[in-house]
């Protein structure tokens, strides 16, 4: 079976309402070849969350917003997740979905060393979205991300992960494979020609 193929059953019936994008090390890179593939159409949720020191500024919706067709913004407490949207966690703060699909910002402690963590958003966005949520995990050298593409499959969601071979740090995709086998394995250029199909079924 060749990989559209796969992609054409993994995606028959499926209503995505919304994607999460989890990355660490390498990245903001992945992202610039990712999220300019979201056409200014799209209609579902794109939320991502990557790594960075709790005592930095981000500047990651201003690098993205010249680069991007959609709105980006910085995920705001208590706000409601809207669609056609690319969000990105702030620093320090764990951010989660809530059941009533917003979002929910906290300074409990850090997950996998890291505060945003990635399990925290994705096993919060499975809980909230369950099969209509698609997740991406992408290079890392830790192994944060595994445990929320596990709670994604497991509550019907579609898990891609980044081929390891291909990633600027393989830990956290190998880490992915091996707790949950994802749905999908691509690289990078494979995962941008895959973003416009989610919400064509």
């Amino acid at each position: 079976m060749t990989t559209n193929e796969q992609v054409g059953q993994l995606l028959a019936g499926r209503h995505i309402e919304a994607l999460v994008i989890g990355a660490s090390a390498g990245g903001i890179e992945a992202l610039l070849m990712l999220l300019p593939a979201l056409p200014a159409s799209l209609k579902l949720a794109v939320v991502c969350i990557l790594h960075m020191p709790p005592d930095r500024e981000s500047r990651l919706a201003e690098l993205f917003a010249s680069r991007v067709h959609l709105p980006v913004r910085e995920a705001a407490d208590k706000e409601a997740i809207a669609g056609g949207t690319i969000y990105f966690a702030a620093p320090a703060y764990h951010l989660s979905v809530e059941e009533d699909r917003s979002f929910s910002l906290s300074c409990e402690p850090p997950v996998n060393y890291a505060r945003p963590a990635i399990d925290v958003l994705m096993e919060s966005a499975a809980d909230a979205y369950g099969p209509a949520l698609a997740g991406i995990l992408l290079t890392g050298a830790n192994q944060d991300g595994a445990a929320g593409m596990a709670r994604i499959r497991a509550c019907g969601g579609l898990t891609i992960v980044q081929d390891p071979l291909e990633a600027q740090a393989s830990t956290m995709p190998e880490q992915a494979i091996a707790r949950s086998a994802p749905h999908l394995v691509l690289r990078l250029a494979a995962i941008a020609a895959l973003l416009p199909k989610l919400e064509e079924q």
